[in-house]
């Protein structure tokens, strides 16, 4: 009988892939995945998941989670308390039962022999590829706890940057969205009552007003219910092409040219690629695994393909910096600061700068997106329903002198 496996491997080119494929057993699984010139790392079961399962809501891990358990984790190795008991003890006081279980999971594995690394390997959901390799590097260096606060240190930073972004979107979508709701209101309800009593007074009406009157009447007809639907198919496509490998790398392309927005994600890009090597060159873990981790962990696929053709360079003896700059896809200051880096012996203090530097660059790109969309849109909603208004009135104006 056949049966749904999880999978994830690493490519010819060492790219890291995941899956899921059907299969009689996990040899078909592995003979499956030969062919497609894929080395796996990770075959299991695919959990069933029972229809009161899938109607529940949350259970997942976030961030936040991660970084208070990880926080709590080096205290009591620093302490000096088993790797098993601290694990024990904190599975049955982290609040999120995901996790809870997950770390169960992990303490016995660890009590069958496996390192601490390798179990959290097998949970790739919950602890990624870069954190399971910082653990394997801290164990095999001995300094377990100075690794897992560093980690903290790390995903904390990182959180703290994505909130930035996140602000910086979700302020001019709300406001834009307030907006054309305000002006939706006034089309498809407010409008139509002056168009009736515009049509019994007779008369040719002013050109402003006949374009709102038109247009309120293609609003609240047919043409409200195309666009919605033209909207939310567009939605629904953008989401099939970002599913699509192809469709992904062309679609962060496109937001990187993007005015404003792509500038803002470049330089947040530039950050977490810098910040991520760092933690993980200062960890002990290699360069090239380093940089696989890195371009897994970029969240754009151009910045993925680019770290990639970087990682294929440096494992033919060539520096960091040099590839880096023939991708043209960081600026010219972050590779000339690798390069110093690199000759110096220092690139993950350097990597660790540069990080801090477009942190602060990102800070300010926000700020000033906010202060330069507030009057913007202030006067975008004010402009159109000063329109509308003054539109509306015109033929009462227009009355008023004729009865004079």
């Amino acid at each position: 009988m056949a049966t749904l496996f999880e999978w994830s491997g690493k490519t010819g080119r060492g790219a890291i892939e995941s899956g899921e494929i059907t299969a009689k057993s996990k040899a078909d699984v592995i003979a499956q995945l030969k062919k497609r010139n894929i080395v796996p790392t990770l075959i299991k079961e695919k959990e069933k998941k029972s229809p009161l399962a899938m109607l529940s809501f949350g259970g997942g891990v976030n961030d936040k989670d991660i970084v208070i358990f990880t926080r709590q984790f080096a205290t009591m190795i620093d302490a000096g308390l088993p790797l098993v008991q601290a694990l024990e003890i904190l599975s049955t006081q982290v609040e999120n039962k995901t996790l809870a279980q997950t770390l169960v999971t992990i303490k016995g594995d660890v009590e069958s022999g496996s390192t601490y690394a390798d179990a959290l390997r097998k949970h790739p959901k919950v602890f990624t590829d870069l954190y399971a390799n910082m653990v394997a590097a801290g164990e095999a260096g001995g300094i377990l706890d100075t690794i897992l606060n560093r980690l903290a240190a790390y995903m904390e930073k990182a959180m703290k940057l994505k909130k930035k972004v996140k602000g910086a979107m979700t302020y001019p979508i709300v406001v834009s969205g307030i907006a054309v709701f305000v002006i939706a209101i006034i089309m498809i309800f407010v409008v139509p009552t002056f168009s009736k009593m515009f049509s019994s007074m007779g008369g040719t009406l002013p050109l402003p007003t006949l374009m709102i009157i038109n247009l309120s009447n293609f609003l609240a007809g047919i043409g409200g219910l195309l666009t919605g639907l033209c909207l939310v198919a567009l939605f629904i496509a953008l989401g099939q092409i970002r599913k699509n490998e192809k469709g992904r790398a062309i679609t962060d392309r496109i937001f990187l040219r993007l005015p404003i927005f792509g500038m803002i994600l470049r330089k947040v890009a530039v950050a977490k690629f810098t910040r991520t090597l760092s933690t993980l060159i200062s960890s002990g873990v290699p360069i090239l695994d380093g940089l696989e981790i890195t371009a897994t962990t970029a969240g754009n696929k151009v910045i993925e393909y680019a770290v990639l053709e970087v990682r294929q360079a440096v494992s033919e003896g060539k520096t960091l910096a040099e590839p880096l700059m023939k991708s043209k896809v960081f600026p010219p200051m972050v590779t000339h600061m690798i390069a110093v880096g690199e000759s110096t012996g220092a690139l993950d203090t350097m990597l660790s700068k540069i990080a801090d530097f477009y942190d602060d660059e990102v800070d300010a790109a926000v700020n000033n997106l906010t202060a330069m969309m507030e009057p913007m849109l202030m006067v975008f909603l004010g402009g159109s329903v000063g329109f509308i208004v003054i539109a509306m009135y015109l033929p009462i104006f227009k009355l008023i002198t004729l009865i004079k």
